[in-house]
Protein backbone atom coordinates (compact mmCIF):
# COMPACT_ATOMS: atom_id res chain seq x y z
CA UNK A 1 0.00 0.00 0.00
CA UNK A 2 2.87 2.38 0.82
CA UNK A 3 4.40 1.78 -2.62
CA UNK A 4 1.09 2.58 -4.28
CA UNK A 5 0.87 6.05 -2.71
CA UNK A 6 4.60 6.83 -2.64
CA UNK A 7 6.67 5.96 -5.70
CA UNK A 8 10.36 5.18 -5.19
CA UNK A 9 11.54 8.76 -5.68
CA UNK A 10 9.16 10.07 -2.99
CA UNK A 11 9.88 7.50 -0.27
CA UNK A 12 13.12 9.10 0.94
CA UNK A 13 11.53 12.50 0.86
CA UNK A 14 8.54 11.31 2.84
CA UNK A 15 10.84 9.59 5.38
CA UNK A 16 12.77 12.86 5.81
CA UNK A 17 9.42 14.63 6.14
CA UNK A 18 8.42 12.27 8.96
CA UNK A 19 11.73 12.88 10.76
CA UNK A 20 11.44 16.67 10.47
CA UNK A 21 7.74 16.35 11.25
CA UNK A 22 8.52 14.45 14.45
CA UNK A 23 10.87 17.23 15.51
CA UNK A 24 8.34 19.89 14.50
CA UNK A 25 5.60 18.08 16.40
CA UNK A 26 7.72 17.81 19.54
CA UNK A 27 8.88 21.41 19.30
CA UNK A 28 5.49 22.75 18.22
CA UNK A 29 3.49 20.91 20.83
CA UNK A 30 5.95 21.92 23.54
CA UNK A 31 5.62 25.52 22.45
CA UNK A 32 1.80 25.19 22.44
CA UNK A 33 1.85 23.52 25.87
CA UNK A 34 3.97 26.26 27.41
CA UNK A 35 1.84 29.01 25.87
CA UNK A 36 -1.39 27.37 27.10
CA UNK A 37 0.06 27.31 30.62
CA UNK A 38 1.12 30.94 30.28
CA UNK A 39 -2.27 32.14 29.00
CA UNK A 40 -4.14 30.00 31.54
CA UNK A 41 -2.37 32.00 34.24
CA UNK A 42 -3.74 35.18 32.65
CA UNK A 43 -7.26 33.85 31.94
CA UNK A 44 -7.84 30.84 34.23
CA UNK A 45 -11.62 30.86 33.75
CA UNK A 46 -11.32 30.62 29.94
CA UNK A 47 -9.50 27.38 29.05
CA UNK A 48 -10.99 27.11 25.56
CA UNK A 49 -10.11 30.71 24.68
CA UNK A 50 -6.59 30.36 26.08
CA UNK A 51 -6.08 27.24 23.96
CA UNK A 52 -7.12 29.16 20.86
CA UNK A 53 -4.85 32.12 21.65
CA UNK A 54 -1.92 29.81 22.44
CA UNK A 55 -2.50 27.92 19.19
CA UNK A 56 -2.21 31.11 17.14
CA UNK A 57 0.96 32.30 18.88
CA UNK A 58 2.58 28.85 18.76
CA UNK A 59 1.76 28.49 15.09
CA UNK A 60 3.54 31.71 14.18
CA UNK A 61 6.71 30.43 15.89
CA UNK A 62 6.37 26.88 14.60
CA UNK A 63 5.77 27.83 10.96
CA UNK A 64 9.21 29.42 10.78
CA UNK A 65 10.95 26.48 12.47
CA UNK A 66 9.19 23.92 10.28
CA UNK A 67 9.73 25.93 7.10
CA UNK A 68 13.50 25.84 7.59
CA UNK A 69 13.51 22.12 8.38
CA UNK A 70 11.45 21.29 5.31
CA UNK A 71 13.45 23.59 3.06
CA UNK A 72 16.90 22.44 4.16
CA UNK A 73 16.34 18.76 4.94
CA UNK A 74 13.19 17.45 3.24
CA UNK A 75 12.69 19.20 -0.07
CA UNK A 76 16.27 20.55 -0.32
CA UNK A 77 15.43 23.57 -2.42
CA UNK A 78 17.93 26.33 -3.11
CA UNK A 79 17.30 30.07 -2.67
CA UNK A 80 13.77 31.45 -2.99
CA UNK A 81 13.41 31.87 0.78
CA UNK A 82 10.84 34.64 0.69
CA UNK A 83 8.70 33.06 -2.05
CA UNK A 84 8.72 29.65 -0.38
CA UNK A 85 8.04 31.16 3.05
CA UNK A 86 5.00 33.00 1.66
CA UNK A 87 3.82 29.76 0.09
CA UNK A 88 4.34 27.96 3.41
CA UNK A 89 2.15 30.55 5.07
CA UNK A 90 -0.51 29.87 2.43
CA UNK A 91 -0.32 26.18 3.30
CA UNK A 92 -0.57 26.81 7.03
CA UNK A 93 -3.20 29.58 7.08
CA UNK A 94 -6.23 27.38 6.30
CA UNK A 95 -5.24 24.79 8.90
CA UNK A 96 -4.46 27.53 11.42
CA UNK A 97 -7.86 29.12 10.87
CA UNK A 98 -9.63 25.77 11.07
CA UNK A 99 -7.69 24.72 14.16
CA UNK A 100 -8.15 28.06 15.94
CA UNK A 101 -11.91 27.76 15.46
CA UNK A 102 -12.18 24.00 16.05
CA UNK A 103 -10.11 23.95 19.23
CA UNK A 104 -12.71 25.94 21.19
CA UNK A 105 -15.63 23.51 20.79
CA UNK A 106 -13.29 20.51 20.88
CA UNK A 107 -11.82 21.70 24.19
CA UNK A 108 -15.33 22.28 25.53
CA UNK A 109 -16.41 18.82 24.44
CA UNK A 110 -13.35 17.16 25.95
CA UNK A 111 -13.94 19.00 29.25
CA UNK A 112 -17.14 16.96 29.56
CA UNK A 113 -15.02 13.82 29.94
CA UNK A 114 -14.32 13.68 33.71
CA UNK A 115 -10.69 12.54 33.55
CA UNK A 116 -9.88 15.03 30.75
CA UNK A 117 -11.39 18.13 32.34
CA UNK A 118 -8.10 19.87 33.13
CA UNK A 119 -6.20 18.31 30.21
CA UNK A 120 -8.78 19.17 27.53
CA UNK A 121 -6.87 22.03 25.84
CA UNK A 122 -3.77 19.83 25.49
CA UNK A 123 -5.66 16.83 24.12
CA UNK A 124 -7.56 19.04 21.66
CA UNK A 125 -4.28 20.54 20.42
CA UNK A 126 -2.74 17.10 19.96
CA UNK A 127 -5.77 15.85 18.00
CA UNK A 128 -5.65 18.83 15.66
CA UNK A 129 -1.89 18.38 15.19
CA UNK A 130 -2.49 14.88 13.80
CA UNK A 131 -4.89 16.24 11.20
CA UNK A 132 -2.48 19.00 10.25
CA UNK A 133 0.40 16.54 9.75
CA UNK A 134 -1.15 15.02 6.63
CA UNK A 135 -2.56 18.30 5.28
CA UNK A 136 0.76 20.12 5.62
CA UNK A 137 2.80 17.44 3.82
CA UNK A 138 0.50 17.61 0.81
CA UNK A 139 0.51 21.39 0.87
CA UNK A 140 4.27 21.68 1.14
CA UNK A 141 4.87 19.05 -1.51
CA UNK A 142 2.52 20.63 -4.04
CA UNK A 143 2.63 24.33 -3.12
CA UNK A 144 5.46 25.55 -0.86
CA UNK A 145 8.41 23.63 -2.28
CA UNK A 146 7.05 22.66 -5.69
CA UNK A 147 9.74 22.64 -8.31
CA UNK A 148 9.32 22.64 -12.07
CA UNK A 149 10.76 19.12 -12.31
CA UNK A 150 9.95 16.82 -9.34
CA UNK A 151 12.77 14.43 -8.45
Amino acid sequence: MFKRFFPDHLRGQFLRYLIVGAWNTLFGYSCFFLLVRFFLNLLPAQPALTASIALVFATVINVTVSFLGYKWFVFRTQGNYLREYRRSLLVYLPSLALSAVAIVPLTGLLRLVPHLKTQAPYVAGAALACFNLVASFLGHKHISFKTKVET
